[in-house]
């Protein structure tokens, strides 16, 4: 097997915990090492690896094949069309890029270089999520009319990351988490027709949007996404309603605070969530009455990491597209001039 080796263009939380794990899990790739800027701590944690100066010392590796942008946002479009144009298939975190116009070009990048481009949207693979997606795909609550989807925080401090707190293309919770609530809808329901919305900065300290409420409107029900950075009692982080029943879930996947303690997802039970946090379904099928707690699927990051290496070695398709990350931006640019106009925004397919 020709594993296909694999650099990080940082090694913060992000590298850390949300790529550098399953990439050394999996039997088809090799981490090379990282771009660290000042620290030099990616050996300690993978002995054999290499942290590298520059990102021109990244692409200069002809061994690599691979390189994931998962530095902050204003910078995706510049990193990741230096690294196709030096011949890598490349990953970028969310949000793919600033603009829409920055996607689409980074998409026809990819073509001409002849570059797999995927976009990293880890939460398609949470364990709330993929048990939401399995009770509206089963069809369990028959022609569907409203679903609200929430990453609801409460934290009335800036966070310590200042790419994320002080003005530029990039910051703001919209192109934060944002992302991971509208990669989630369009997942499940496809591209809507228009967008309503509101961004809101609630807290005296922020200094950019730090709220939002999108509303995606589709021919026979509604979308609603929110996120704020106060609220101290959260509420079901995905309600779905249809004809026939209702489903709730509360946001429980269990990764991200586990790697963040350091534990490796090198176990059968990875990713599982503990008792308790059970779906709730209340439907109805061939005339019974169904209300019931839904156990709540495994979860699990790797499985993004595979889909890319059958994409590099097998030919199938990646598992998060750029035309995927390009119809995320057009919702985010439409929140943005809706929120700005108080109008509701068309979205073009």
């Amino acid at each position: 097997m020709k594993t296909i080796t694999t650099a990080l263009c940082s090694f913060g939380m992000s590298g850390r915990v949300f790529h550098a794990p399953f990439i050394q899990l999996h039997p088809g790739f090799t981490l090379a090492g990282a771009w660290e800027r000042s620290k030099h701590a990616i050996a300690e944690m993978y002995p054999g690896t290499k942290s590298y100066s520059s990102l021109e010392a990244v692409l200069a590796d002809d061994t690599i094949e691979l390189v994931v942008i998962n530095t902050p946002t204003y910078t995706h479009y510049e990193y990741t069309k230096q690294a196709l144009l030096a011949g890598k298939h490349v990953v970028v975190e969310k949000a793919f890029t600033t603009t829409v116009a920055e996607a689409e070009a980074l998409k026809a990048l990819a073509l001409q270089q002849g570059k797999q481009l995927s976009v990293f949207q880890n939460r398609r693979w949470d364990s709330d999520f993929k048990t939401v997606q399995k009770i509206v795909r089963e069809g369990w609550l028959g022609e569907l009319c409203e679903a609200e989807i929430h990453y609801d925080r409460y934290n009335t401090a800036l966070s310590p990351k200042q790419h994320k707190e002080i003005p530029n293309a990039g910051a703001g919770i919209v192109k934060d988490l944002g992302p991971h609530l509208i990669d989630q809808a369009l997942h499940l329901f496809g591209l809507p027709e228009a967008v309503f919305a509101d961004v809101r900065v609630t807290r005296e300290i922020s200094q950019v949007d730090d709220y939002f409420e999108i509303l995606l409107y589709y021919p026979s029900m509604r979308v609603r996404l929110k996120a704020g950075m106060l609220v101290r009692e959260p509420i079901p982080a995905f309600t779905i309603h249809g004809f026939n029943g209702s489903f709730i879930k509360t946001r429980g996947d269990i990764q991200e605070a586990n790697l963040l303690k350091g534990l490796q997802p090198n176990t059968t039970d990875w990713g599982t969530e503990p008792a308790g946090g059970e779906g709730l379904l209340h439907t109805e099928r061939e005339g019974k009455i169904i209300k019931e707690k839904i156990p709540t699927l495994q979860g699990n990051y790797y499985d993004y990491y595979d889909g890319i290496y059958k994409a590099l070695r097998k030919g199938a398709p990646v598992p998060v597209t750029a035309d995927d990350g390009i119809h995320v931006m057009k919702i985010i640019e439409a929140a943005f001039q809706s929120s700005n106009e108080k109008k509701v925004v068309s979205i073009k397919g």
